[in-house]
């Protein structure tokens, strides 16, 4: 079945579908400028995607489902890791994670606020907001740049997933004691 020293069918194979799987997908399609292309598409996306997220937020009530369910569908991402080409070094993924609790959750810590009006809790709007996002996506852009470079794309994606992880974690986490506080927190007769 396979032809050649790095294990691919050659086109005489038995399988016809599977010679045209492997020229279509693999010599394409997982091409390093193709994967650094859309790396770079996705990560703007992402961002734009935050900005469109965090404006409609702000204008609902802001519940405990509201902010415990994002870091949980993110975690689903962990399956990523099943794939070899995914997995990093413990090491790396501990200073991913902890570089983004530590510090890139900082920003967004700063730049987000729960208030209580009335009977619900809302997010307060804050313009630096939208900046911090915009110099986050700016600085991940300039590591994957530098990153695709010296480990794989698929690796690069890896440690980027964790270190926003690590930052939506303690942003969120933070955020939910903040709502627990609001909550609990007698009503004035106002």
């Amino acid at each position: 079945m396979e032809c050649d020293e790095r294990g691919k069918p050659c086109a005489a194979s038995s399988n016809p579908l599977e010679w045209i799987w492997t020229l279509a997908f693999e010599e394409l399609f997982m091409t390093m400028p193709f994967l650094n292309v859309m790396s770079l598409i996705t990560s703007v996306a992402g961002a734009i995607a935050v900005m469109i997220w965090r404006v409609r937020e702000s204008r609902t009530a802001v519940t405990a489902r509201k902010i415990i369910i994002p870091p949980l569908g993110m975690a689903t991402g962990l399956g990523m890791f099943i794939v070899p080409a995914f997995r990093v070094p413990w090491t790396w993924a501990g200073i991913a994670f902890l570089g983004g609790a530590i510090g890139l959750a900082y920003p967004l810590l700063r730049t987000s606020r729960l208030v209580r009006e009335g009977d619900t809790v809302m997010a307060q709007r804050s313009h630096a907001f939208f900046a911090v996002v915009i110099l986050l996506a700016g600085i991940r852009i300039a590591a994957r740049g530098y990153l695709d470079t010296v480990i794989s794309v698929q690796q690069t994606a890896a440690l980027f997933f964790i270190l926003a992880f690590g930052m939506i974690l303690r942003w969120r986490t933070q955020m939910f004691f903040q709502y627990r506080a609001l909550v609990n927190e007698p009503r004035s007769l106002n």
